[in-house]
């Protein structure tokens, strides 16, 4: 019960003013030498022996990698990759239509989303990124050796870096009542997203996990979290934890903003323009709607009500993911169908890669 109790005003107003030591001093060399990016992008994973010519800074930040092989396990990881293989395409499903514009119903975490460009005029790039993240760090056996999915997740903490030194430097227009960009506190609710939130929604179209999945989904993304430099002190390890994580953080951070509504907007659009349905186009803001509840819809400013029962929506969505991935839907066959998605879309398949800044 004591983490519960670490659940209050206090500890949360401090989270809002930490970062992430080991990732924004990396990304303070590179920015200063786009080399070093460059090296970082062309890895496949990262090496046993680093360059000689990295700076202490970097060397520390990846040795961090290496060094969490030794804690992982792939009896500790089966059960959660081994719920995603089973259930990938509707997990994905949730991403999108409840997750992220979830993300977006928090007021001043979207302040940082919205002063991303990418986000609004590369939508289609930054979804299909983050698509190969949760990819990556779900596919069977990640974890097991020092694969992808170390480098995944040390490129993405280091896009997030990146975020807060561009804010840091050049956005005249932050407010300091904001906290920090992409401070603890959003850490922990943006990986609350990516786990909580979806099987929330999972349940609330009849396909929930049992509490056994529930947890094992938790432990995994605390393991994520460990290696996204989040505070896992404060990470909810069953699901009345991360029901009164979240309850919190909505209380304190979830409000209407321009910028939230702005994003939401884009993520309608983009859903419009390519989602290959037109049934599910047609009734995307009540579905977001249904998803989101009332205070959540306010905040980002959609209206919808759709009178189809949960359980009937779920049977829909189902069909829908049927339709564009096919009958087999598990981590490989996902994989392979939205790259080859990508490739029609894209003209390649999208990588994850930190900014390679080319100084005048």
């Amino acid at each position: 019960m004591k983490l519960l109790t670490d659940y209050n005003n206090d500890v949360f107003d401090r989270l809002r003013f930490k970062k992430d030591f080991l990732a924004d001093r990396a990304v303070h060399i590179l920015v200063s030498n786009a080399n070093f990016a460059k090296e970082i992008n062309s890895w496949k994973f990262i090496p046993d022996s680093l360059p000689d010519d990295f700076p202490l800074e970097l060397k520390q930040y990846f040795d961090f990698f290496k060094n969490k092989l030794a804690e992982s396990s792939t009896s500790k990881f089966e059960q959660a990759q081994s719920f995603f293989d089973r259930n990938g395409s509707l997990y994905l499903a949730m991403l999108g239509f409840y997750s992220l514009p979830y993300c977006y119903a928090f007021a001043d975490g979207a302040q940082v989303l919205v002063r991303s460009q990418r986000i609004l005029e590369q939508i289609g790039e930054r979804l299909g990124e983050t698509t190969r993240f949760v990819l990556d760090i779900f596919k069977p056996g990640a974890f097991s050796r020092q694969d992808e999915a170390f480098l995944t997740c040390a490129r993405v903490r280091l896009i997030h870096a990146y975020s807060r030194y561009f804010i840091q430097m050049h956005a005249k227009d932050w407010d300091p009542a904001f906290g920090e960009p992409i401070n603890q506190e959003d850490l922990l609710g943006t990986n609350l997203a990516f786990s909580h939130i979806v099987l929330r929604g999972m349940t609330k179209i009849g396909f929930g996990p049992t509490p056994k999945e529930h947890q094992a989904i938790l432990l995994y993304w605390k393991w994520i979290g460990e290696l996204m430099g989040v505070e896992t002190n404060l990470w909810p390890t069953t699901a009345k934890e991360a029901f009164e994580l979240d309850r919190l953080i909505r209380r304190r951070q979830m409000k209407p903003s321009e910028e939230g509504k702005k994003l939401t907007r884009s993520l309608l659009e983009f859903y419009q323009k390519n989602i290959q349905d037109s049934l599910l186009t047609s009734q995307l803001e009540s579905l977001l709607a249904f998803f989101l509840g009332k205070e959540a819809s306010k905040a980002v400013g959609i209206s919808g009500q759709t009178p189809v029962p949960g359980d009937i929506l779920g049977l829909f969505l189902k069909f829908s993911t049927f339709k564009t991935f096919g009958a087999v839907t598990n981590h490989e066959s996902l994989r392979k169908n939205l790259e080859r998605q990508q490739i029609q879309q894209f003209g390649k398949v999208l990588q994850l890669k930190i900014p390679e800044l080319k100084r005048s």
